[in-house]
């Protein structure tokens, strides 16, 4: 149960997400962004960062890169297919995840831990969680407001797609307070905190580990 790490130029976070799978009992491969097949691996996770610069819009270019045909095929297929940071625009560029991200109502680049609600504990990503559980994990962007027109909001609140939002602090102004959403599928997910980056005591934090964990255990059930 292979799981693709995609690189593309200007992903940062890409080591990140790779050590975490593998420091916790999974399977995770670098693939490159030129790839044309994703033959062989179970899942796919594209990582933070700042893919061909962020030149034009994050997300935008990426979204063109040859293997993202397969990442594509793969999710429409039901495979578990998850972005973080970078990866969240990038999924909604290829129209794989509704809305879109734009810059932070701050302005400015956002670093720090933030509190979020599990608002859907039933998809491939959050079962491991428990329903409305409280967690913190870093963020780390400046184009992370959610944003999307009132007919789509509705939608993705009607059929439990918000997976994770922030509570208390907004900390760049996405509407309904929107961390993190899914496909009408269940089995893309996008988000913008880092759960790859509180994985370990070490780091201070573990709240990300029930997310890897919850892969782990789909795959597996799927096998």
């Amino acid at each position: 149960m292979k799981i693709a790490v995609i690189v593309f130029p200007g992903s940062n976070c890409d080591r990140d997400l790779f050590n975490a799978v593998n420091d916790l009992g999974g399977v995770a491969e670098f693939v490159s962004h030129r790839a044309t097949s994703l033959a062989g691996y179970s899942a796919v996770l594209i990582p933070g960062g700042f893919s061909y610069g962020d030149y034009l819009r994050a997300g935008a270019i990426a979204r063109f890169a040859p293997v993202m045909t397969e990442v594509i095929r793969l999710a429409k297929a039901g495979y578990p297919v998850f972005g973080t940071c970078n990866g969240f625009q990038i999924l909604t560029e290829a129209g794989l995840l509704p809305g879109a991200l734009k810059q932070n109502l701050s302005q400015r680049f956002v670093c720090k831990t933030v509190a979020l609600e599990v608002t859907n504990n039933r998809t491939p990503f959050t079962s491991h969680y428990q329903a409305h559980q409280r967690i913190d994990l870093p963020i780390a962007h400046a184009d992370g407001c959610f944003f999307a027109d009132q007919e789509t909001l509705d939608r993705l609140e009607d059929n439990g797609q918000v997976a994770f939002r922030y509570a208390g602090e907004n900390p760049n102004g996405s509407l309904n307070n929107i961390a993190g959403v899914t496909n009408a599928a269940g089995n893309v997910l996008g988000m913008m905190p880092h759960p790859e980056r509180a994985v370990a005591a070490v780091l201070g934090n573990t709240n990300g580990q029930p997310l890897f964990e919850s892969l782990f255990a789909t795959l597996q059930e799927a096998h």
